[in-house]
This record gives C-alpha cells, structure tokens and sequence, in this order.
C-alpha cells in the first residue's frame, strides 16, 4: 500500500513540475523573398505546369534522358500527370506562404491582414486542391475546370494588388 501511495505521489509532483515547464518559445518563420520574388519562383512555374496541362496531355511527355535533372516538370522522375498532382499540392502549400507578412516588391508591406487578401488566398488555396484532384483524375476535362478556377482565383487578387494596367505602378 505504501509502494502505491509513493508511485501515486510520484506521479502527481511529475505532472505538476511538467505543468510548471516553461513553453517552447514559438519562432516566427524568416523570410528571404518579396512577394514578388515567392510569386515567381513558387507559383509562377508551379501554375505553368497546371495551365500547359491544358493544352498538352501530361502523359504524352517523354522522359528525359536524365530524369533527375530535368528542369522539365513533366518530363523530370516526377513527369506526367504527377507534376500536375505535385504542382497542385505545391501551390497549396504556398498559399500558406501568402500569409506570412513580408515586403512587396515596392517595399511596402504586403496586404496580408486585408480580409480580401484572405479570401483569396483561400480561394487559390481550394483551386489547387482542385487541381491536385484533377491529376490524380487524369482527366483533360476535369484539368481545365480546376484550371479555370484557378485561374480566377489569381485573377482576383492580381485585379487589385498586382501592376496597374497601363503603367508601371505596382501596388504591391
């Protein structure tokens, strides 16, 4: 009985000095690129990949003669309709990157907090799974209608946030 009363304590005064334990200290992702940098090295090429998906049967492509190297999507280790699938998720996962307050290009900071600047990553967000889908589908049909969504979810945030038309004003 003293064995069990001693374990029972033993365990209380742990959890106790566990629930004392400072927290981690929560680190703030660093962040190297302007906006306009992460657009066109991440979304730039990645949408590329979904709009030529339109056009082309992704399962058409060749491989390359060196695979690993390819700076092909389609034609890389990774080719076919598994670079719309990567592509889809890649353009996901850097909606999240929209999020993180940085520069634009103009030195301003980037609208992140606007309400509609979230939405609309949302939006891009939803239009990639939707391509991720549309290559596990395989399908051309189902490709364009996840392209056309996701074209328009660039088209609205680039309406308002992007270059003014006619000149060489960028907003952000």
């Amino acid at each position: 009985m003293i064995r069990v009363v001693s374990v029972v304590l033993a365990l209380v005064w742990g959890e106790a000095v566990y629930a004392q334990a400072p927290a981690a200290p929560v680190v703030q992702p660093r962040v190297y690129a302007n906006m306009l940098q992460l657009m066109r090295g991440t979304l730039y090429p990645q949408s590329n990949v979904i709009f030529t998906a339109q056009v082309e049967d992704p399962a058409a492509f060749k491989p390359a003669a060196h695979q690993s190297t390819s700076s092909d999507p389609f034609t890389s280790a990774y080719g076919g309709w598994e670079a719309v699938e990567n592509s889809g998720m890649a353009m996901a996962e850097t909606a999240n990157l929209l999020l993180v307050p940085r520069q634009c290009s103009n030195g301003k900071p980037a609208p992140v907090q606007n309400a509609d600047w979230k939405m609309w990553i949302d939006e891009l967000r939803e239009a990639a799974v939707g391509v991720y889908k549309a290559g596990q589908a395989k399908n051309d049909d189902v490709v364009l209608e996840a392209a056309d969504k996701l074209a328009t979810a660039c088209l609205h945030c680039h309406a308002k946030y992007r270059n003014v038309p006619g000149g060489n004003v960028n907003r952000c």
